[in-house]
């Protein structure tokens, strides 16, 4: 258990690398407090950043350096960083600065898939509980892990500068394109169109189509242009050239591997394989690593889960590919946003630790860290995520809002039992603004000041509240200062107040200020009921509670979201609330086992109030057979809502509650 500490405004490092000597010393430069967003002294040695609105001239002067069409670095920039550098922290690849130079040094030393030794996959009580096995390191690092080196090598810079010095970066950045230009035996310089194949070798991926998709996505980029003020205030521009088109001829000299396809479930515009996970049986009637389905013939698709690897991606592949441990659908690559699908849409993978969620979702593995290893994802796994997300959601009518697109860290427990040991990632380091922009779905205000509920909605990029635990070498420490899409929940209406208490996540204990905990935290899109407002804080009904968070008018970080709310029914002072909408005893035919309907630790009282999600069929799929013709759904009259009772959604009978506009 990690314990709770004091704020500071120190900055700890997330990792550390070694690297060559300085070949240019910089001044010492100011970094961002992590409470207050107020410059803080900035350590011994310290790189100097460029200053707002350089980092557009130092895209065009290594652009005129390495002899690379500015259009094209800003747009490979874009798909990698969208021109951010990070605060010089490592992506949950190893890249880092707006180019994304990747380094081996900056890889975690431990990689292991992040489900807890007490959690089951499955969450189905019905069967032995599953617990996670160690997954291995890669045996081998790809080159595309040491793009860094690489660039160090043909610019003369050592490898501290390149990931710390911004300009260095986009410097080592056109370094490399100019390299992969040469090695294609193309032209420098001239017609952007010409450097397709370089743009595509930049992705990094050992397979043609996954090599292809990103380079037509940088390519889409510059053909629509860019306009953006980066975390740290640089404006950057990409000028829109509408008529671009590539030239592949030089594609094939990359020699790149043909991946399999076998009737993969992604849009045409991306790139995906087939490595499938295994349903195997094997002994004393036990088997893996999913179920076999019909859906959404015999039960409908509810939810889309976002979920992070906590290891690399080829330690995740081969963990899917494991019959005795979990599954999900799909993994997705950090560097290029590849896609590997593994479980077909139709068939119930074991990733939320929910049965419930498990048996009406599709689970994402994105490949990253929660916070260890890595503090920001690419915009190429984004922009692939949103579109594989938005295809989904259109094939199986899923709405695209934060009640049926959840993180696993919304998942409820299915019991009072195992609520502790539910799933925190992808983390409040997950951009799920930027992510509902690619979805076509912006979040956004739709009522007026006094509406009767909100959605948070911090702006991320200044948005930088304190966490601990980012550095597992030092574990008490303060995470850098980064973007965040999560609010710290008080009791009272100020800064020094204690956060609000999750008695199911510690039953007797505090919340913590854990980059790890999300006991005390609401996200972005989701929405919640005003319990009061007091001055710049707004409270919100939360765990059975009045939760306050700071959200003035000039720098809100909630906005007003008109909506359905459920309060309990008139004469009842408290009304139960569940993980999971399973049907009432009557339902069950004789030869399925009934399930319990279980309340949760929490109370739901009379007074409060709670979003209204959407409505639950009650439902029970058993499934617990390596032989499908013994699968059974269950389907019950009992009828549910899903709220938004904390962190986490959770279920409440319809007939508990009464239904009213906020």
């Amino acid at each position: 258990m990690r314990r709770s500490i004091s704020l500071r405004s120190a900055v700890a490092a997330i990792v550390a690398v070694g690297g060559l000597a300085l070949i240019q010393p910089a001044s010492a430069g100011t970094l961002t407090g992590p409470l207050t967003g107020a410059p803080v002294a900035g350590s011994a040695g310290s790189q100097a950043r460029t200053a707002p609105g350089d980092r557009q001239a130092a895209f065009a002067e290594a652009a005129e350096a390495y002899d690379v069409p500015e259009d094209i670095l800003l747009g490979v920039s874009y798909l990698q960083s969208r021109w951010d550098a990070n605060a010089g922290l490592p992506s949950t690849s190893g890249g880092f600065g707006p180019m994304h130079l990747t380094d081996v040094a900056a890889l975690p030393r431990t990689p292991q898939h992040h489900t807890g030794p007490d959690e089951d996959p499955r969450g189905d009580d019905a069967r032995a509980a599953r617990h996670p096995v160690e997954t291995a390191a890669p045996a081998k690092i790809p080159a595309s892990l040491r793009t860094l080196e690489r660039a160090a090598e043909l610019t003369g810079e050592s490898r501290e500068r390149l990931r710390e010095d911004d300009a260095a970066n986009i410097r080592g950045g056109a370094a490399l394109l100019a390299d992969y230009q040469r090695q294609l035996g193309a032209p420098l310089g001239g017609d952007p169109a010409a450097w397709y194949g370089a743009v595509a070798r930049y992705s990094g991926a050992s397979d043609e189509s996954a090599a292809k998709a990103f380079a037509d996505e940088v390519y889409a980029t510059i053909r629509s242009g860019a306009d953006r003020v980066t975390g740290d205030g640089h404006h950057v521009r990409l000028r829109a050239v509408p008529d671009l088109r590539p030239l592949e001829r030089w594609l094939h000299r990359l020699g790149l591997r043909k991946a399999g396809g076998n009737g993969v479930e992604c849009p045409p515009t991306i790139s995906c394989e087939w490595i499938p996970a295994p349903y195997a049986e094997f002994g004393a009637g036990d088997y893996g690593n999913h179920d076999l389905s019909d859906r959404p013939s015999n039960q409908k698709i509810d939810y889309i889960v976002i979920h992070d690897t906590e290891t690399l991606y080829e330690p995740t592949l081969r963990l899917v590919q494991d019959p005795t441990y979990v599954s999900w659908h799909y993994t997705l690559r950090s560097q290029d946003g590849h896609i590997a699908q593994h479980v077909k849409t139709k068939d119930v993978a074991w990733h939320a630790g929910n049965w419930y969620v498990n048996s009406k979702s599709i689970g994402l593995e994105h490949e990253g860290f929660l916070a260890q290893g890595g503090a920001w994802y690419t915009e190429a796994m984004y922009r692939t995520s949103a579109k594989l997300v938005r295809y989904l959601a259109q094939r199986h009518r899923v709405p695209l809002d934060r009640a049926h697109i959840l993180g696993h860290d919304n998942v409820p427990g299915t019991l009072p039992s195992t609520v502790s040991g539910m799933h925190e990632d992808p983390g409040p380091f997950w951009d799920w603004a930027h992510y509902f922009e690619l979805l076509g779905k912006p979040l956004r205000s739709t009522g007026g000041q006094k509406s009767g509920s909100v959605m948070i909605l911090p702006d991320y990029d200044t948005h930088r509240p304190y966490y601990y635990g980012c550095d597992s070498a030092n574990p008490s420490a303060a995470c850098p200062p980064h973007g965040s899409s999560s609010v710290w929940l008080r009791t009272e209406p100020r800064e020094d107040a204690p956060l609000v208490k999750d008695i199911g996540k510690h039953p007797t204990g505090e919340s913590l200020y854990s980059v790890y905990d999300h006991s005390a935290r609401a996200a972005t899109g989701q929405r919640y009921a005003v319990a009061d407002r007091r001055g710049d804080w707004t409270a919100i009904w939360y765990l059975g509670q009045k939760a306050w968070f700071h959200n003035p008018a000039d720098h809100p970080t909630a906005v007003p979201s008109p909506g359905l709310v459920v309060t309990p029914r008139p004469g009842l002072t408290s009304v139960p609330v569940y993980g999971r909408a399973y049907p009432e005893p009557e339902a069950y035919p004789a030869d399925v086992p009934v399930q319990a309907i279980t309340p949760l630790q929490y109370t739901f009282s009379a007074g409060e109030r709670y979003t209204l999600g959407q409505a639950a069929e009650s439902e029970y799929y058993r499934a617990v057979t390596f032989d499908t013709s013994q699968h059974r759904m269950v389907r019950g009259k009992l009828r549910y809502y899903q709220i938004q009772f904390g962190h986490r959604v959770m279920f409440v009978k319809a007939d508990d509650v009464k239904v009213s506009l906020s």
